[in-house]
């Protein structure tokens, strides 16, 4: 069944991005919030392995925690959402597991 995973912690500060990566199935999405849209920083460890998931798996960032965090080259597969496409996407997908 297709997943949801929703991340907010920072991929440099604990083990949640690492954790939730080979969980990811071909039908799941990976929705990076709050500190966790530091993985989008081009060259880190975090964002070559975002590059090295399977294109089948869609991948999203609230456009407001990445510009908080002045993010602005983007990988060019993440699609920004606003918090109306936030909650739209959680209606779309079956389940949605919060990495807290």
């Amino acid at each position: 069944m297709a997943t949801l995973h929703l991340l907010s912690h920072s991929p440099f500060s604990d083990s949640r991005f690492a954790s939730c990566l080979p969980l990811l199935g071909d039908a799941d999405a990976l929705l990076l919030t709050g500190d966790a849209t530091y993985a989008l920083q081009p060259g880190s460890q975090p964002c070559l392995a975002l590059h090295q998931l399977p294109e089948q798996v869609a991948l999203f960032a609230l456009q407001e925690d990445v510009q908080a965090r002045s993010i602005t080259a983007l990988p060019p597969r993440v699609q920004l959402l606003d918090y109306p496409g936030f909650v739209e996407l959680t209606c779309r997908y079956p389940r949605v597991n919060s990495w807290l």
